[in-house]
């Protein structure tokens, strides 16, 4: 790998984000130690770098409108090849299929990760939120939170809940799993599409809040829906957004979960939805 990977320097998102060429339609990244989970990377992360091999690549049309990212298997510490493919390119619309592969133990590539994501032009129309940004204390005015669930990615945000933190005794108790915290990147950072996707998974498990109890979880498809443009999100800087989801179904073994990030001034930036794997 080249220094792009190996340099002490820049933001850890940044450094994250870094990819060279490895082919037609491929780059090559590593997982970030910078964003590191419990037995892999997290995983907003590893969407966001499905993300940046789309935005990064030649022959894209347009800004990202919509992503899916569906995780097969544990991403591992080495490096990663991601191939993004335009399936499909109409007159303002772009489809890829988007594919992340590393070597398992035997030196064979395997794939981890899965994604399709459209691309479009933006046109301009009727624009509205009918999904309205709740009525919140402004950023400053909120504590920032501290926990004892030592995580590294955990570093790499600064959040101040509001509503629906991490649960203080775990003792089963039932409760809503609904959650709402100012969010930013820490360090600050100016907030860009790559890592709006990463913030779009920067919830703790929702069957966490709603029992009290920790059990083992994994994220099997995880979507995203852009709502604000490139320039939007430029306007917002390094500005604390407001994160806010909910748990909708539990049973059988997984449960779902809504999303919705707004800017400081009410405007929708993004909403998502994923399915989560717990173990009992």
């Amino acid at each position: 790998m080249s220094n792009l990977f190996t340099s002490a320097g820049g933001h850890p998102f940044d450094r994250a984000m870094a990819m060279e060429p490895a082919g037609a339609n491929q780059f090559a990244t590593r997982a970030s130690k910078d964003y590191w989970n419990m037995v892999g990377p997290y995983g907003g992360i590893t969407a966001a770098q499905m993300a940046q091999a789309v935005l990064q690549h030649p022959d894209r049309l347009g800004e990202l409108v919509a992503i899916t990212v569906n995780f097969a298997g544990a991403v591992g510490e080495g490096e990663v090849v991601i191939e993004a493919i335009p399936a499909r390119t109409n007159r303002s619309t772009q489809h890829w299929i988007i594919t992340m592969r590393e070597k398992d133990a035997e030196g064979h590539w395997s794939t981890t990760t899965t994604a399709t994501a459209m691309t479009a032009l933006a046109r301009k129309t009727w624009s509205d939120d009918e999904c309205a940004m709740p009525q919140v204390p402004p950023s400053g005015e909120v504590a920032r939170y501290v926990t004892d669930f030592r995580v590294e990615w955990l570093s790499r945000y600064n959040v101040r809940p509001l509503l629906g933190s991490y649960p203080e005794q775990w003792d089963g108790a039932i409760s809503p799993s609904l959650t709402r915290m100012w969010v930013s990147d820490e360090p600050p950072r100016p907030l860009d599409v790559q890592a709006l996707t990463a913030l779009c998974d920067v919830f703790f498990p929702r069957i966490w809040l709603r029992r009290a109890k920790r059990v083992p979880i994994g994220t099997v498809t995880f979507s995203v829906y852009f709502h604000a443009s490139e320039d939007e999100l430029r306007q917002i800087g390094s500005e604390p957004v407001l994160a806010q989801a909910q748990g909708q179904g539990f049973r059988d073994g997984f449960f779902d979960q809504t999303a919705q990030i707004w800017a400081p001034g009410g405007t929708l930036l993004a909403t998502s939805h994923q399915l989560v794997y717990y173990k009992e």
